[in-house]
């Protein structure tokens, strides 16, 4: 019996985990062809920042040569901590004292609760500007962009050289054209042939 249960258990798992594979299988090759490599890479003081090639694209961003051996920004110390805070957020933590009511983020009065969630949400895009992995995202936006330009500029230098291609080829075949047209009239009018009575 415990044979056939643990049979039967295994079989039910290599089912339940075809079609997980099968996606996986069907995915991967769509997203390595699709994507565009980016490298974001710190530098530090004046190093240099390799170029974009090909379909890479490279996006520095520079920090002061002081900072190359200290330990991260982020990871130095607790940003929550009270007495880190500054005066100036300390002061304006005191504009809501004895503020009730709708908006205003205290337990008393009626519909004081709704004041909350703008609160944290402005608080939170605060802090979304203020993040270093955002400045990459404008970094990668701008290289993308300048490299679109060079991309549409050369393209703009392809489609003219098309159509003066296209011009050129349709004045040749207008020429000659005129030539055969030429010379069958003129072979009409060497040898023509005489007219039936």
């Amino acid at each position: 019996m415990t044979n056939r249960t643990a049979i039967a258990l295994a079989t039910l798992f290599a089912c339940a985990a075809a079609p997980a594979l099968a996606q996986e299988g069907e995915a991967a090759p769509a997203a390595a062809t699709d994507a565009e490599k980016i490298n974001m890479v710190i530098v530090y003081g004046e190093d240099k920042c390799e170029e974009s090639s090909g379909d890479a694209i490279n996006v520095c961003a520079r920090l002061s040569e002081a900072d190359r051996y200290r330990i991260p920004t982020q990871l130095r110390d607790d940003i929550n901590n009270p007495r880190k805070e500054a005066w100036a957020k300390r002061v304006l933590a005191y504009e809501y004292v004895g503020r009730e009511g709708t908006m205003s983020c205290t337990p008393t009065g009626g519909g004081g609760f709704t004041g909350c969630g703008l609160k944290e949400i402005d608080a939170a895009y605060a802090e979304k500007e203020q993040d270093p992995g955002l400045a990459f995202g404008r970094m990668i936006a701008a290289e993308r962009k300048k490299r679109l330009a060079a991309i549409d500029a050369e393209a703009e230098l392809v489609e003219q050289r098309v159509q003066q291609f296209e011009k050129e080829r349709a004045e040749r075949e207008a020429r000659m054209q005129d030539e055969v047209e030429a010379a069958a009239e003129q072979e009409l009018q060497e040898g023509a042939l005489p007219q039936p009575k």
